[in-house]
């Protein structure tokens, strides 16, 4: 399996590896991009997972189509020194830059072409163009293509102009034991990567100047691929480990993202697991996710978003019981539903290619 330890595919690899060493299933883990900080090392090693750090670029910090075609072909060589049954491409493009040694199971996570759809406006830019390219050709080198949720799924397939959409399986996240009482004091709080203007910070800055009640904002600043972000009225707090991010969601602050573009969401996962009132953009996803068990506000609009707040900030028992709402509703996002949904989608593809191979080889 491929991953990198910038985002929210960490997360996802790692929980995807864990469910999966129930049905003793065992991940060799390649990271792709910047090396995981020492504490997503202990979370690797925890989980039993292999490591092996490559150094490669990804593809959307990569300067050069060459770089990720040369990366694809590295962690192809990679794949087969491991010799396992199946390849979890968490970076499609690579799927299409070489020849893998076993059947390749591409997730879409997301893109910069969904991402530009939804954030920007006109056509892709040149450094955009070629990235897309790369994708598309992985996504139609892939033996099997997954994705999040319908609505990302839809719109990947749209994009891409693929004959097959994805096949769908929702994404899971460990839950952490809520330990601590609610705060008596409401805050607001958020967390992902504030550099990515698809997370939409600016909208929640500008909120937090109208609101009565603090908003903490946890995750960097500044991306790899030279992103940076400035906010004015938010109390940042730098990136946090799992568990500082689990000891803030304990206190049960109300959870907003004014995400323009998000596939899928594990923060806001994270956040109802432990029974935080949700302020969501009202965007396809986080409707076909949370519809009925959070409020909804337009992404950019800042004034609606602090009334949305300061609605459950005065109403302890409207905040408690959307929070309990809320909680009940990711129940059905667990590790244990992506990592059987994950399995069964593994199952079927290397039965296909078993029955291929039959089929060939009684014809010859």
């Amino acid at each position: 399996m491929t991953a990198d330890a910038v985002g929210g595919v960490w997360q996802y690899a790692l929980d995807l590896a864990d469910g999966l060493r129930a049905h003793q299933v065992e991940v060799t883990l390649a990271v792709l991009g910047p090396a995981p900080s020492e504490d997503q090392q202990a979370m690797a090693e925890a989980v039993g997972v292999k490591l092996i750090l490559t150094g490669l670029p990804l593809d959307w910090t990569a300067t050069r189509r060459s770089e990720v075609e040369e990366a694809a072909r590295i962690a192809a060589r990679i794949a087969a020194q491991a010799a396992p049954d199946l390849i979890h491409l968490n970076s499609p493009a690579l799927a299409g830059g070489a020849d893998f040694p076993a059947p390749v199971v591409a997730v879409c996570h997301s893109c910069v072409a969904t991402w530009w759809q939804a954030v920007r406006s006109g056509p892709l830019p040149d450094e955009f163009t070629w990235r897309t390219e790369l994708v598309r050709q992985g996504y139609r080198a892939a033996d099997m293509l997954i994705a999040p949720t319908l609505a990302f799924a839809r719109s990947t397939a749209d994009i891409y102009e693929l004959e097959r959409g994805p096949a769908v399986v929702r994404n899971g996240r460990r839950g952490g034991l809520v330990c601590e009482p609610a705060s008596s004091e409401p805050a607001a709080f958020t967390a992902g990567r504030l550099w990515d203007d698809g997370k939409n910070i600016a909208t929640i800055d500008r909120a937090a100047a109208r609101l009565s009640i603090p908003v903490l904002a946890a995750g960097p600043l500044d991306g790899p691929n030279g992103a940076r972000v400035h906010v004015e009225h938010v109390r940042t707090l730098g990136r946090l480990g799992d568990e500082e991010i689990r000891t803030h969601l304990s206190k049960r602050p109300i959870f907003v993202s004014a995400a323009r573009y998000e596939p899928f969401g594990l923060a806001v996962l994270e956040a109802a697991q432990a029974g935080c009132a949700l302020v969501l953009s009202d965007i396809p996803t986080f409707r076909e996710l949370w519809d009925g068990v959070a409020a909804f506000v337009p992404p950019d609009d800042d004034e609606a978003l602090a009334n949305a707040v300061e609605h459950f900030a005065s109403r302890s028992e409207l905040r408690v019981q959307q929070g309990l709402a809320a909680r009940e509703r990711a129940k059905s996002y667990s590790v244990e539903a992506m990592s059987a949904g994950i399995l069964a989608a593994y199952r079927s593809l290397l039965q296909s290619k078993i029955r291929k191979s039959s089929l060939e080889e009684a014809a010859a």
